[in-house]
């Protein structure tokens, strides 16, 4: 038995033209939008609506979701991986660069050391650099990067920022051969601050250690007496630190006594040095005669 037939259907809806329904859906299409325009009566039903069907959203954008997903996933790990060995290269860089900065404001200490020193020393100099050093027992010896193409001569003295390192013994034009005065061949005229006593302190072939084989007993030396240069043989100019008095004694009987001093240069780590110009030597004036001293002088002489 049929449900519906054309004669139960409403008259409103009845019949082969759709136009009339047409105009009937917008307008109560309008009014709804009216309604909920001025009052938001259909607020709640919406909210409802996408409540139920918010589920369903879902269930469709799961795949495309899990796609976003795993290309996300898949582009984070290749990015965390280039970044991390890009981060590694850069730590590594920066800690070669480190090490070498370390290295250059030791350096650059040292310099600014031997700028001081300039400045006190008063002396004509040139810096020098360390290239070589021979450290063996019988041989203190070091090879820097100035020779006679930068006016260096031999006998000229090296100083560091503390005092005297040693002397050139050998030019080789753009270097030179330098002996320190821990070297045991080496002897350097001294004398002490406090009271002037003129002396030698020979090399010893310990880098810590000089020695003065020639204060008599009765000589007035006390550890802790500064030795500076005498300037005695117009080698090394007076008054550049040398050592420091550490050690004195003297056996009974003995004419001499055994001191040891420390050398205030540090010839163990020292790597720019000065080598000290010696000052021109002084040349004699003969002063001229006054005028009117000459003038009765040569008119004798013409008569």
């Amino acid at each position: 038995m049929a449900l519906s037939t054309p004669e139960s259907e409403p008259r409103l809806f009845s019949g082969g033209s759709g136009g009339l329904r047409t105009i009937v859906l917008c307008i109560g299409a309008i009014a709804l939008m009216y309604l909920d325009n001025r009052n938001e009566h259909l607020a709640d039903i919406r909210a409802m609506f996408g409540e139920l069907l918010y589920p369903l959203q879902q269930a469709v954008d799961a795949p495309f979701a899990a796609g976003r997903w795993a290309s996300d996933n898949m582009a984070t790990r290749e990015s965390l991986i280039s970044d991390n060995a890009k981060l590694r290269e850069q730590a590594l860089r920066q800690s070669g660069q480190l090490q070498r900065m370390a290295a250059l404001e030791a350096e650059n200490a040292r310099m600014r050391a031997l700028l001081q020193s300039t400045a006190r020393v008063g002396d004509a100099v040139v810096v020098a650099e360390i290239v070589t050093v021979d450290m063996d027992r019988l041989r203190h010896r070091v090879v820097i990067n100035r020779g006679s193409s930068n006016g260096v001569a031999e006998g000229e003295a090296l100083i560091d920022a503390q005092g005297v390192v040693g002397q050139i013994i050998r030019d080789r034009g753009t270097s030179s051969e330098a002996l320190l005065i821990t070297d045991p061949d080496h002897a350097l005229p001294v004398e002490i601050v406090r009271n002037g006593l003129r002396t030698f302190a020979m090399g010893t072939g310990d880098l810590e250690r000089l020695s003065l084989p020639f204060v008599a007993r009765n000589a007035d030396v006390k550890p802790g007496d500064l030795l500076v240069s005498s300037g005695l043989g117009g080698k090394f100019p007076a008054g550049y630190p040398v050592g420091t008095i550490i050690d004195v004694r003297g056996d009974t009987g003995e004419a001499l006594l055994n001191v040891l001093a420390k050398p205030t240069a540090s010839l163990d780590r020292v790597h720019e040095v000065l080598v000290v110009k010696p000052p021109p030597p002084a040349v004699a004036t003969t002063p001229e005669e006054p005028p009117s001293a000459a003038a009765p002088a040569a008119t004798e002489a013409a008569q």
